[in-house]
């Protein structure tokens, strides 16, 4: 049996990555009661809401199944939200681990909870770097 076929056992301990931007996650997904925590604040209790409801779509799709194991999330660099897709790929990431039919549904939803995002800001040119990278100075006609 190889490593791909074997299904995870209930008494696993899986460590999943997510990135977005320069946010990178690492979730550690153990068998437990169902207790979701980023950066040690439990996710029911986390500031932003928006946060909130992003990291929760891979528990929703997912069903009751996240309910039996205990995900503690630890989150560095980037942004709110590039911290929140890092969360949520990482938590989609390490549930795949114990059911793989959960890809399907989750490719459906949004395919960026497993799939890596390598787009990035273009970098400003020298000119005129504090406009942006293509900005040019403005011309009159008349």
């Amino acid at each position: 049996m190889t490593k791909k076929d074997a299904k995870k056992e209930r008494g696993d301990m899986v460590v999943a990555t997510g990135k977005r931007k320069r946010a990178i996650a690492r979730a550690r997904i153990t068998p437990g009661s169902g207790s979701v925590k980023i950066n040690s604040i439990p996710l029911d209790i986390f500031p932003n809401e928006i946060f909130r409801l992003r990291v929760r779509e891979p528990l929703i799709l997912s069903g009751d199944k996240w309910k039996s194991f205990d995900i503690e999330v630890n989150v560095q660099g980037g942004g709110p939200m590039g911290q929140a897709d890092a969360a949520r790929q990482s938590i989609a990431k390490g549930l795949l681990e114990f059911d793989p039919e959960l890809r399907e549904k989750f490719i459906a939803y949004d395919r960026n909870l497993i799939a890596y995002d390598p787009r990035r800001t273009e970098p400003h040119k020298p000119p005129r770097s504090s406009q942006g990278p293509r900005r040019h100075k403005q011309r009159s006609k008349r």
